[in-house]
């Protein structure tokens, strides 16, 4: 044997020891989980350890066959409100709830985070179903993937839904340890999470699969005779239920169908669409060799990105799950923990599993359904007169003349933290005709201000800048010290 295979062996042996020693600190009854999470956690490390090369030859990529990304608008729409009913009940609804708000300076799960009306994501994802579950008497299901991070806090909040017309289940995606990136062995010293709850994380949306699986979830579901299931991301306030997308998923027998939509310049990290080996499969920035990153960037060569809105056949997943074919990518995320030690830890992207699948294709989406609350500047566009809510949907206000959203840019310093953004806000300002706006500084605003065209405000080191109420800015750059100037 090399020296290389040897160290990968002992490596992988060393890991089992310490995991082995971990498993000694967890009590009898609730040893079951920490296994599956380990035994998942041993599969993915021993396939770091012997990844050799990149995962995508560059010069092996294939022209994408025509019929690979389906156009939206020439998708047919069911109308027939039985038919309707028959399919809603053929559907499960997923929404990835693994993360918290601290990018947005909030504790506790993101989906908690109020985005409009004092309305949270959670809500409005409840409503949006109810409403399904309503208009057309269906059964559709919510089914949250929660981590260990927000687990508590989801299941305490949910209870306020009781009375809804939606049944909600809930289940933990796997715990995984963080590894030294020197050593590669786990940094806990415990499997308590709260023993040292940085010594833990969750792995990515690609551990759904499995985690579902061993939830007892999918089995259950696929019993009830359910077909498909409609995940995406919580914070993406477009990934509403599209019953045209349902309806060619059940009639073309679709085992995959990943949303994109057209890329523009803001969009360059976004993953995209690829045939490869014969396969159709997700091309990720992070696969991506240095010397071709511009080709990836480029909006001529690679015209869409992944929404990572996805339908997905149930029975496909207990297919690949049970024959043990899932096969994605490792991203390996570097990460200093508080005490300086840096490590590493492996993850997945749900996304990445579109080739282990049969009959998969991409379907490329408006604009709308791609609606992402990352920072403060995307809750600025969604609490504005932009759009309107419709039964827990955003729809973008007709009064808009164009079709795309403002780009807004809002100081980290200032703005970052949502409690910092609201209370520089009388209100929300009107965004209807807005083009671009910047702020940077100490800035705030006063109640009723409109902002048109490209709005520019910059407010110098110890300035401050007070947008008065009822200010009208059309195509204004305003400096440190208040002059306000034509642009």
């Amino acid at each position: 044997m090399e020296f290389k295979e040897l160290t990968k062996k002992d490596a992988q042996i060393g890991l089992a020891m310490e995991l082995d020693k971990l498993m000694k600190t967890m009590p009898e009854g609730q040893k079951q989980v920490v296994e599956q999470d380990f035994d998942g956690f041993k599969r993915l490390f021993g396939k770091f350890i012997n990844s050799t090369g990149p995962s995508v030859h560059w010069d092996k990529i294939e022209k994408l066959p025509q019929d690979a990304i389906q156009p939206y608008a020439g998708l047919p729409c069911p109308d027939d409100k039985e038919s309707i009913r028959q399919m809603l009940d053929q559907l499960v609804v997923i929404k990835l709830n693994g993360g918290l708000g601290t990018s947005m300076g909030c504790s506790g799960p993101k989906s908690v985070i109020p985005v409009r009306n004092d309305l949270t994501f959670l809500d409005l994802t409840v409503q949006q179903i109810e409403y399904l579950n309503k208009k057309y008497n269906a059964n559709v299901p919510l089914v949250l993937m929660n981590s260990f991070n927000t687990d508590d806090d989801t299941m305490k909040i949910i209870r306020k839904y009781s009375g809804f017309n939606v049944s909600i289940k809930t289940f933990n995606q796997s715990r995984y340890p963080r590894i030294n990136k020197e050593s590669l062995m786990p940094v806990a010293k415990s499997c308590r999470t709260d023993d040292d709850i940085e010594a833990w994380y969750p792995p990515g949306h690609g551990d759904f699969y499995q985690a579902f699986s061993n939830s007892g979830l999918l089995e259950e579901f696929v019993d009830q005779g359910k077909k498909y299931c409609f995940i995406s991301n919580i914070d993406n306030l477009g990934a509403t239920v599209d019953l045209n997308i349902l309806n060619m998923c059940l009639n073309l027998n679709r085992e995959f169908v990943m949303e994109v939509t057209d890329k523009t310049r803001a969009d360059v990290k976004g993953g995209t669409l690829i045939q490869y080996e014969g396969k159709l499969r997700l091309l990720e920035a992070a696969q991506v060799p240095k010397e071709h990153e511009d080709d990836f960037k480029s909006v001529k060569k690679f015209n869409v990105f992944n929404t990572n809105n996805l339908w997905i056949s149930l029975p496909a997943i207990q297919r690949v799950v049970d024959e043990n074919t899932l096969d994605m990518e490792i991203i390996v995320n570097p990460k200093q923990l508080d005490g300086g030690v840096n490590v590493y830890q492996l993850e997945t992207a749900v996304g990445a599993a579109m080739k282990c699948f049969d009959n998969a294709s991409g379907i490329n989406v408006p604009r709308s359904r791609f609606l992402p609350v990352k920072k403060t500047s995307d809750l600025l566009l969604v609490m504005s007169n932009l759009y309107t809510l419709d039964h827990g949907s955003l729809i973008m206000s007709p009064k808009r003349m164009f079709p795309s959203t403002p780009l807004v840019k809002l100081g980290e310093n200032n703005f970052k933290k949502v409690s910092d953004f609201l209370s520089r806000f009388g209100s929300i300002p009107d965004l209807l005709e807005l083009d671009h706006i910047t702020v940077s500084g100490d800035v705030t605003f006063g109640r009723g201000v409109s902002l048109r065209g490209t709005v520019i405000i910059i407010a110098n080191h110890g300035d401050r800048i007070d947008i008065p109420t009822g200010a009208i800015l059309e195509n204004k750059i305003v400096s440190g010290n208040l002059r306000i100037l034509d642009h």
